[in-house]
């Protein structure tokens, strides 16, 4: 079992940074692979990027490469999302979500799911 807890968010100005942190709980952390999605209002939930348990693999949806990294600290179980040169159109509520394997999270399938946080991009 894994508890997610994400956080970070917040209103940025276009251009502007944030970090959004996922922390989990539960011992098997360490042994996911991790994800960021997000959901814009009235629009589907769409992959951002993934990480494999050891962090060797990093996946990026195309209109976030260059501007959003993901990262992780097995030590400290948190799952991390450096955003920058924020767009409006990255205003969305951003989830993280675990999964056995990365490819799961490339094709938008999670086991668990943190509850989100609210990310607003102004112009």
């Amino acid at each position: 079992q894994v508890q997610l807890v994400e956080s970070g968010g917040g209103l940025v100005q276009a251009g502007g940074s944030l970090r959004l942190p996922c922390a989990a709980s539960g011992r098997t952390f360490t042994s996911y692979a991790m994800g960021w999605f997000r959901q814009a209002p009235g629009k589907e939930r769409e992959f951002v990027a993934a990480i494999s348990s050891s962090s060797s693999i990093t996946y990026y949806e195309d209109s976030v490469k260059g501007r959003f990294t993901i990262s992780r600290d097995n030590a400290k179980k948190t799952l991390y999302l450096q955003m920058n040169s924020l767009k409006p159109e990255d205003t969305a509520v951003y989830y993280c979500a675990a999964a056995p394997l990365y490819v799961w999270l490339i094709n938008m399938r999670a086991e668990y799911w943190g509850q989100g946080t609210q990310v607003s991009v102004s112009s």
